[in-house]
Order: structure tokens, then C-alpha cells, then sequence
């Protein structure tokens, strides 16, 4: 008897712990239950990612066509472009000059537009595969992320197992990476990359659980790995280096400051699997499966 009421009492202690672990953010955060102005006949068609401008607009990148859709943070409509179907919208990402960045994680490329919309580049060559050793093509990239000097980052990770360095006119720089495996310096799934203020390259390595962070010659400096769930989504860094981290399989986001998880925002639901913030410091996540967009705001 006495056993079985410690475990009774232990019981009520866990799920206290864990009651309190899941409504943690509801004093900070709000999920709200609709955000965005479709145009008449329009639905989200299965939207992979979602990036902020320079002007503070919001553009998710669609897997149908238009490619894009263009929104102001109060989830007026403004506009829609982009007509060349991709046989696997993935990432996107607008760097410091605007210049829009995505990557196409079938046909396995990865291309720069104005912010305008006009195609600048197209790194990779479409629907070929280059394998852990190619230097200019790709096999599943998922993420691309610009560097404050132009240098972009590949994050070459649904077959290949690398991450892979470019200045900003399109010539290969190097390798980080590129042997499958769990050990340091090895990747299982590379599935979004950023670069923080002093240059360290941060990699969410999805199947290992973890994160990996090197300097910017490439070399290992540590791992993160106090995660609610596997990092598959999103990364976006804030010019403090706080990092937000969606998990599609927890539902959920992190927030990270020094490699330490400070914030936990339950209850997102849908597997959130593109994520950006906006100037005020609300988030707005993408649902491919789901096809669907929130918006997360503060209290």
C-alpha cells in the first residue's frame, strides 16, 4: 500500500510538472485562431515557408502556384506572384538587401530574386543530383541562409548530409560536413541553417536531435541538444542571437538564447514547419500539411 500511494503521490507531482510545463507560454504568447485575407477562389496551397521584407511585409512561399503570396502583418492581402510552378517549394529567406532566397527540395536548387521578383541566380541544376562532394550541385536542400558579408549557406540535408558555403556571386567556398552519422561534425538531416553576430554557423541536425554550431572556418565548436523534440522547422535569429525553433512533431516553438532553451510556445498545433518574425516580434508559422498560416503574438 505504501508503495502504491508514493507512486499515486509521484504521479500527481509529474502531471502537475508537466501541466504547468504545457501552459508555461499562455502568459506570454497567444496563438491566435486566424490570421490572413485569402483572395476571392484562393486557398493557401500547402505553404512550405514564410519570410519578413525589409518594408515588414510577410511572403510565404507556396507549393502551388502563384509561388508567392504577399501579406501585411494585419493579414491584408497585397499581392501574388510568381507563375513556374516548383516540384518542391521548401525554404525561403530575404537577406539584409531584400534579395529573396528559396529552394526547391526536388528539383534540388536554389535561387535569388529581386526584391521585385525578377530570378537573379540559380545555384544547382534542375532535377539533377549532386552528391556530398559536389560543388555545384545539390541532392534535397532545404534552407539557404545569407551571411551579413553575402556569403550564403546550403543546408543540403534530405539526402545529402552537408551544409555547403557560397560567396555572394555563386562560388563554392566549402563544406561543412558531409558524412551521414551522429558523431560531431556529422549530420542526419541538416534542415535549417543561420549565421549569429559573430559569425558561427548553427545548423538544426533534425535527426540527431540536436544543434550543431561551428565557426565560420567550419570547424565543430558544440552541440545543443536540450530540445522538447527533434529540431525539424525553422530557424530565425534575431539580431541578438535569439534563436526560434519550430518542431513539427512537439507542435510547438523554442526559444534559445547562449544554447539554452529560455521560452517553450505549446499549443501551435499542425506541425509548424516554416516560421519568421516580424518587426513587433510576433511569428507567423506555415502549415504544408495542414495548408494554413498563424500568427503568434505576445501578451
Amino acid at each position: 500500500m505504501r508503495i502504491l500511494a508514493a507512486a499515486v503521490v509521484l504521479c500527481a507531482v509529474v502531471m502537475s510538472v508537466l501541466a504547468q510545463s504545457n501552459t508555461a507560454n499562455n502568459d506570454k504568447w497567444d496563438v491566435l485562431p486566424s490570421w490572413g485575407q485569402l483572395p476571392a477562389g484562393a486557398n493557401w496551397g500547402a505553404p512550405s515557408q514564410v519570410a519578413t521584407t525589409r518594408e515588414g511585409q510577410i511572403i510565404i512561399f507556396r507549393r502551388m502556384v502563384p509561388s508567392f503570396f504577399v501579406f501585411n502583418p494585419d493579414g491584408s492581402f497585397v499581392k501574388s506572384w510568381g507563375d513556374t510552378p516548383y516540384r518542391l517549394a521548401h525554404g525561403i529567406r530575404i537577406d539584409k538587401d531584400g534579395f529573396i532566397w528559396v529552394t526547391d527540395n526536388t528539383d534540388n536548387f536554389v535561387q535569388k530574386f529581386s526584391p521585385g521578383g525578377a530570378l537573379l541566380m540559380t545555384v544547382g541544376r534542375k532535377g539533377e543530383k549532386g552528391d556530398n562532394n559536389s560543388q555545384d550541385a545539390f541532392d534535397g536542400p532545404a534552407d539557404v541562409f545569407v551571411a551579413a558579408n553575402g556569403d550564403f549557406f546550403v543546408a543540403d540535408g534530405y539526402r545529402n548530409s552537408r551544409v555547403v558555403q557560397f560567396s555572394k556571386d555563386g562560388k563554392f567556398i566549402k563544406i561543412i560536413g558531409g558524412t551521414k552519422g551522429s558523431e560531431p561534425g556529422q549530420f542526419n538531416l541538416p534542415h535549417a541553417v543561420v549565421v549569429d553576430s559573430k559569425g558561427r554557423i548553427i545548423v538544426a541536425d533534425a535527426e540527431n536531435s540536436r544543434v550543431q554550431v561551428f565557426d565560420s572556418a567550419g570547424k565543430f565548436l558544440e552541440q545543443w541538444t536540450d530540445f522538447i523534440a527533434k529540431p525539424r522547422g525553422a530557424m530565425f535569429i534575431t539580431p541578438d542571437d535569439t534563436l526560434y525553433i519550430s518542431h513539427v512533431d512537439a507542435e510547438a516553438i523554442s526559444v534559445v538564447k547562449n544554447g539554452k532553451v529560455v521560452d517553450i510556445i505549446r499549443g501551435v498545433g499542425g506541425r509548424p514547419h516554416g516560421m519568421t518574425l516580424d518587426r513587433d516580434g510576433s511569428i507567423y508559422v506555415t502549415f504544408p500539411l495542414t495548408s494554413g498560416v498563424k500568427k503568434i503574438v505576445k501578451k
